[in-house]
């Protein structure tokens, strides 16, 4: 349940920096920011957000890194799963 809600935070913060980048001189949300959000289990969620609102998929860096970090957070949360449920 936690996972979700991460992910619709990191959704929701992809729609808002999308917005902000339309504006002039606006004070967007940081790469840095967004890259701890989808290494937090948000990963998906700014997936989403790129592919829903084409934002950031000019950046080779997120094109590479945010699939990457899917990865990362899908073979953590099998483990964990793994782990908790007390398999090997």
């Amino acid at each position: 349940m936690a996972v979700l809600a991460i992910n619709m935070v990191a959704l929701l913060v992809t729609l808002r920096d999308k917005a902000l980048s339309r504006k002039k001189g606006a004070e967007r949300i940081s790469e840095g920011a967004m890259f701890f959000l989808a290494a937090a289990f948000g990963s998906a969620g700014i997936f989403a957000g790129m592919l829903l609102f084409r934002h950031k998929t000019r950046k080779w860096y997120f094109i590479i890194g945010i699939p990457l970090l899917m990865l990362e957070n899908a073979a953590a949360l099998f483990l964990a799963y793994t782990y908790f449920r007390g398999g090997a």
